[in-house]
């Protein structure tokens, strides 16, 4: 295999033969760039057989599901990767426009043992990327990444005979009958569905009509410019718009889910916005009459209430703080038998009898229905304001260069590690397990980490006390931060 360029001029002979790709791409847990400015064409191919070699090295059998997101490009750049994939003597199992938890569905519903999704997931049109994985229902981790960028860097692709290409259809009439199951709601129950006219339109209306759910649809007219916003329900813009929809239209809830449709954002009957971390806690607390005893990991950036709330504890309730990934999350899941996962960003890992493990935005709205329907008293908000009171921030994520970010984190951790106060209360712990988690004496805490996917550092802060504490708690965090020159401006403050 050639070895790639890192650069190369958009418009030029060597663009459309070169395979170019941007050694920074090759994340933690995921493939992403911007396409094409920081990968081509002939990359993808680069990147297909570089994949397909890994699966030979690794003793994987030469079958991959392979899917792609609703962007005008994607196509595309999945075709590309199907060549590369071929090249390297594999059998691609071609199952279409595609959910992220539809590849991974497809992997047990195809018995096929790969699988390679072509998405920039919730990032704005201009990325694109691969999710891809080996080991149902974990993606790649950080030692596969590295072997495969390695691996394709290198120009250490191996051609072989064998490729073949196969198109299969019926995997999303097969994805939403295993998520429905004929189960029928008993309880009358008006949801705001919000897609962002992104790939989640052509199937959470059809899933929640499925269930008898009466659906208010917002935004979810198929249209790859993203006219209306950008589809992620961790931001605020749409979480804004999904309350204004609730509140005129009378609903009991929105749903609103990712560019993807690996993530799954909530607002209740009154319009405010609950944060996923909450939303796992509400979830939590009712599988736990059910499930007493379970595990439920948590990633960094979310609340304490895994390990503090008196309803979980109740229940002898195991918290397991994780590192933030979708990545790690499926493995710490799977590796700790979790009955179920929660991320901030709104990825749920549903495991055991309500789950395969892997992240899935349609399986959680699903079971927030359900949620509802065994609860048929109380209104989202009840359900909300019954967990104890915390103030927190939203994601913050301020700029920091990509090849600069783990060194300024570095820094920054040992500096927060230094400290004894925080917000003007007592350090009781400093986690480390992914950046630092500063931990005080009466539960709250300020997190600082690498963004995985963005040239970001990442920011959440949360108080049992009070909204300025809160407050002291980032002034104190955002101070340590300044110390470096490289980080920028905030996408967004409290």
């Amino acid at each position: 295999m050639t070895k790639p360029i890192a650069d190369v001029a958009v418009n030029t002979w060597e663009f459309l033969r070169e395979p170019m790709i941007k050694p920074t791409g090759f994340r933690e847990y995921d493939a992403r760039w911007r396409f094409p400015d920081e990968i081509n064409l002939p990359g993808m191919t680069a990147l297909g057989l570089g994949l397909g070699t890994q699966m030979h090295l690794r003793g994987i059998e030469p079958v991959i599901a392979v899917g792609n997101d609703y962007r005008d490009y994607s196509l595309s750049v999945k075709q590309a990767l199907i060549i590369g994939l071929m090249q390297a003597g594999i059998h691609v199992k071609d199952i279409g426009p595609a959910l992220s938890p539809m590849a991974y569905f497809s992997q047990f519903h195809l018995d096929a043992p790969a699988v390679a999704m072509v998405t920039a997931s919730h990032n704005p049109n201009g990325w694109t990327g691969v999710k891809m994985g080996f080991e149902r229902p974990v993606t790649h981790g950080p030692d596969e990444m590295a072997q495969l960028r390695d691996i394709v860097l290198n120009g250490e692709g191996v051609a072989r005979d064998g490729g073949k290409y196969e198109r299969v259809d019926g995997v999303r009439e097969a994805y939403i009958a295993d998520l429905v199951q004929g189960y029928k709601m008993q309880r009358k129950l008006k949801v705001v569905c919000a897609a962002g006219n992104g790939t989640a339109s052509a199937f959470a209306p059809d899933i929640l009509e499925a269930m008898g759910v009466e659906v208010i649809r917002s935004h979810c007219d198929l249209d790859y410019t993203f006219p209306n916003y950008n589809p992620n329900p961790e931001a605020m813009e749409m979480l804004h718009d999904m309350a204004d929809t609730v509140k005129e239209s009378g609903a009991d809830l929105a749903l609103g889910f990712d560019g993807d449709g690996d993530r799954c954002g909530v607002v209740d009957n009154t319009g405010d916005e609950i944060f996923a971390d909450k939303v796992g806690v509400i979830l939590a607390r009712d599988w736990a009459k059910t499930h007493p005893g379970a595990t439920f990991v948590a990633d960094v950036k979310s609340t304490g209430l895994y390990a503090s709330d008196p309803e979980l504890q109740k229940y002898d309730i195991k918290a397991d703080y994780w590192k933030t990934g979708h990545s790690h999350m499926k493995r710490r899941v799977r590796d700790t038998g979790a009955l179920a996962g929660f991320e901030k960003s709104g990825h749920y890992f549903l495991a055991g009898d309500i789950g395969r493990g892997y992240d899935c935005g349609m399986r959680v709205a699903v079971e927030i229905c359900k949620l509802m329907d065994r609860n048929p008293d109380m209104s989202m908000s009840d359900l909300k304001d019954a967990l104890p009171k915390t103030h927190s921030t939203p994601t913050m994520s301020p700029y920091a260069a990509d090849t600069e970010k783990y060194e300024i984190l570095g820094r920054i951790v040992e500096k927060l590690q230094g400290k004894d106060t925080l917000g003007g209360r007592p350090v009781k712990e400093v986690v480390t397990v992914n950046g630092a988690r500063v931990i005080l004496d009466n539960g709250g805490w300020g997190l600082v980490r690498a963004s995985s996917n963005t040239p970001n550092l990442v920011v959440v802060c949360e108080s049992p006390e009070s909204q300025s504490e809160l407050r002291a708690i980032f002034e104190d965090l955002d101070a340590v931060i300044r110390t470096e020159p490289g980080v920028g401006e905030y996408d967004q403050k409290i």
